[in-house]
């Protein structure tokens, strides 16, 4: 069976007064029904842009998108934009991460769910439309439903303005869900809530979804797949179990290395990853990762600063990661990390010059 969600050597380019930012440059994922992938990733990586793509909200003079995007088999990119608008709503919906500006503050949020949903349902009358948007309200946990529909969004907290926004994306059954950064700025219990919900709404409506976060824990409980990417490449690429167990990039051993952990003995404090994250801009030429790699001499050469590593695959299959390092190397230096040496400190080989090996 083809999966829900094609995405093929999607590139998003913005055309600035400072140069052509490179916001998504050579992403190529899929996603099938029911299964939920997680886009992880630094600020500024492309995580966001990737899904607004999806969502064909990226249109604009100065934007170029090329690459595909198959929602169900149907080519999204330069499709006519009237067909992505009656797509968009009814077959993918979308949850933003600031739902008070997600929402008309003008508007009670009854009101917001009967458009949304009437704009997908030309017979439907009002009434129908309100008791739809009431029975949602309802599903996603807000007490007394038809009396907070007609309430206005200040008038709910940020973890029910969450619900509000969750609703009103289901409202019109989507196949597919984008969820980005749908937690933020929310404490830890909401958060748990919303994640449960978002979980348990996932198994009633058999949505496919994306999650977009930058925190670990997230998608280490609700995501089948991981999508690790780094200015706007795709760096790693695998399941969870493979992503978590036995990582194959650098910037994905920095990123758990930075992670609290609860299942083992604290020793050493947490390590962040050196530097900052490049300007889409000025990508770094090489790898893109290169100036804040710790292992980039045991690759030996320049070649790190000169060649793009390509996407391969590793040990499991299904598993890839874009980085120059052989298997061997990878293995080795992920299981000093697991043992506790998370100092950041590099082991060497303990025989064969790096240069001498040949590329995964």
């Amino acid at each position: 069976m083809a999966p829900l969600l094609d995405v093929e050597g999607l590139r998003i380019h913005f055309r600035t007064d400072d140069g052509l930012v490179k916001a998504v440059d050579g992403v190529s994922f899929t996603l099938e029904r029911g299964r939920t992938l997680g886009i992880v990733g630094e600020s500024g990586s492309g995580k966001s842009v990737t899904s607004l793509g999806i969502m064909g909200l990226n249109r604009g003079s100065n934007t170029r998108t090329t690459g595909d995007i198959r929602l169900d088999g149907e080519q999204l990119v330069g499709a006519d934009p009237a067909r992505v608008q009656q797509l968009r709503g009814a077959k993918m919906a979308m949850i933003f991460q600031d739902p008070l500006s997600s929402l008309h503050p003008y508007f009670k949020v009854g009101d917001q769910i009967v458009e949304a949903y009437r704009a997908h349902h030309a017979g439907i009358t009002r009434k129908d439309a309100r008791q739809r948007a009431i029975d949602m309200l309802g599903r996603v946990g807000i007490s007394e439903p038809a009396v907070r529909v007609d309430d206005y969004p200040h008038r709910f907290s940020g973890g029910m303005r969450q619900r509000v926004m969750i609703a009103m994306s289901l409202v019109n059954d989507p196949e597919l869900l984008i969820a980005d950064e749908p937690t933020t700025a929310l404490d830890v219990t909401v958060q748990a809530q919303i994640l449960d919900l978002i979980s348990d709404l996932q198994s009633e409506f058999g949505s496919a979804v994306i999650m977009i976060t930058h925190d670990l824990g997230v998608v280490a409980e609700l995501s089948d797949d991981i999508l690790v990417m780094y200015a706007g490449r795709v760096a790693e690429y695998g399941s969870a179990a493979d992503i978590f167990g036995s990582p194959a990039h650098p910037y994905t051993w920095g990123l758990l290395a930075s992670m609290p952990r609860l299942d083992r003995e604290k020793t050493t404090r947490l390590v962040p990853i050196p530097g900052t994250p490049p300007s889409l801009i000025r990508v770094p030429p090489g790898c893109p990762f290169h100036p804040r790699c710790r292992y980039t001499e045991l690759v030996g050469g320049q070649r790190c600063q000169t060649e793009v590593p390509v996407l391969r695959e590793v040990v499991a299959p299904g598993h890839s990661a874009a980085c120059h390092l052989t298997a061997q190397e990878r293995a080795r230096q992920w299981a000093a990390l697991s043992i506790g040496n998370v100092s950041g400190e590099v082991k060497a080989p303990e025989s064969e010059a790096p240069g001498a090996r040949e590329p995964l």
